[in-house]
């Protein structure tokens, strides 16, 4: 199950945002991570990842982390590409076989 957490961490200077990646990029389970800097966030999708466990190491770290929300993310629905109708035309040439199909009588035999 795919999962979206979002922490609010104290993200005064760069470094501050460059330490909060690597924390979160090294934990278990993590595909993606993010920072959204006007509302000091840190968005985390991943694959069964501990949020209680990232927030204690970014607290531990950065001095503050707590967990804003954690919601399962769904993939959208996807339509059935609908392939349009194909068209039929109909053949105007009239298949004849390349070879005579007749039999023929030689010595006793048929032969074709």
């Amino acid at each position: 199950m795919k999962q979206k957490i979002v922490m609010k961490v104290q993200l005064s200077s760069e470094k501050c945002r460059t330490k909060a990646l690597k924390i979160a990029a090294v934990a278990k389970g993590v595909s993606t991570v993010s920072i959204e800097a006007e509302k000091e966030h840190v968005v985390v999708i991943g694959d069964g990842v501990d949020a209680v466990d990232l927030a204690k190491s970014l607290k531990k770290k950065l001095g503050s982390g707590t967990i804003v929300s954690v919601e399962e993310v769904k993939k959208p629905e996807e339509k059935p590409a609908e392939l349009p109708e194909p068209i039929q035309w109909a053949s105007s040439y009239i298949h004849y076989p390349q070879y005579p199909t007749a039999q023929y009588y030689y010595d006793g035999f048929y032969r074709w």
